[in-house]
Formats: structure tokens, sequence, C-alpha cells
């Protein structure tokens, strides 16, 4: 049943309880401020700078790697920190479980449904786009708006400009 109180306060949603959820939530475990929600602005996009056809585009995932290459030091590389991983051979899955996402309504078996490289390399190969990063990379899902900003793009960017990455695609799960 709809709170008629809850449709008539632009602070609510009706359709979707998710935000009214976590400010509740938040408000329960006795924090003074409700979450907030990221804003922008100004959007930080900027048009390309030469055609998608002759662009390298990066492959951004939530998702984890079940086998890493025997050169990966894993000391080197927390659970939950950037990373970038060789795309030569694309990984055959991706570890998922520890994300949130319907476990019930489907699944990640099939890597392309959360990972599309192999869509991609289709897309190379007709000339739709330039290239694919000879990485992958991984960002972590930690909700820290400070981090992201201060610690996790940059690392991100900087990963990608080592590769030459002209267009982002970030598929989070």
């Amino acid at each position: 049943m709809i709170n008629d109180a809850a449709v008539a306060d632009p602070a609510y949603r009706s359709f979707v309880s998710y935000i009214d959820k976590s400010r509740d939530f938040y408000a329960a475990h006795g924090y003074e401020h409700p979450y907030r929600w990221t804003t922008n602005d100004q959007s930080p996009f900027t048009s390309l700078q030469k055609p998608v056809a002759e662009s390298r585009i990066g492959l951004i995932t939530t998702a984890l790697p079940l086998d890493l290459p025997d050169d990966v030091d894993l000391e080197t590389l927390p659970i939950e920190s950037t990373f970038a991983l060789p795309l030569d051979p694309p990984p055959d899955r991706l570890f998922t479980q520890t994300r949130d996402w319907d476990k019930e309504a489907t699944h990640t078996n099939d890597l392309d449904s959360f990972f599309p490289i192999h869509r991609l390399q289709e897309l190379v190969e007709i000339g739709r786009i330039g290239s694919i990063s000879p990485r992958f990379y991984g960002i972590p899902t930690e909700y820290s708006q400070r981090r992201t900003i201060e610690s996790d793009a940059p690392q991100l960017l900087s990963l990608m400009r080592d590769d030459g990455v002209d267009i982002a695609m970030l598929v989070p799960l």
C-alpha cells in the first residue's frame, strides 16, 4: 500500500523505496546525516577526439579475477583495489559471488552477459571499433565517494592512459 504522505512529499519516492530505505537505515543506526547521494553539477565527460572506429576501448568491471596469470603477485593485488590484467587470453570466468546482484533472478555463468569482451572483439574484426586495450581493468565496489575521487579513479585513469585507451566502457555488476 502506498503511503499518501509519501506521494505528496517529493523527498519520498513511492515507485522506488531504495532511497527511502537507505535514509531510514542510516538514521536507525544513529548517523546524524542521511546518506548523501553523489551528484555532478558538471558532467565529467568529454567529446571523443576521433571516431569510435579509430578508438581504443578499455573494459572496466567490478567483478574479480578467478584465475590470475602466474606472473601476477597476489601481494600486489589486494582484492579491493584497482587493478589491470592482461586480456590475452580473455578470462573464461570472473568471480562475482561477493558482488550484489539478484542471484535468484539471474546468474553470471555467461561471461558476455556482464563482461562483453567477445562482442568487443567481434566489433574490432568488423571495423566498428579501432581496438581493445591489451588489459582489462577492475575497480572496487567500496562505496566511498572520497576514495573513488581521490584514489580509485586517478589510478584507473593512469592505467588506461598507459594503455592508450580513448573510451572507457564501465560494466559494473
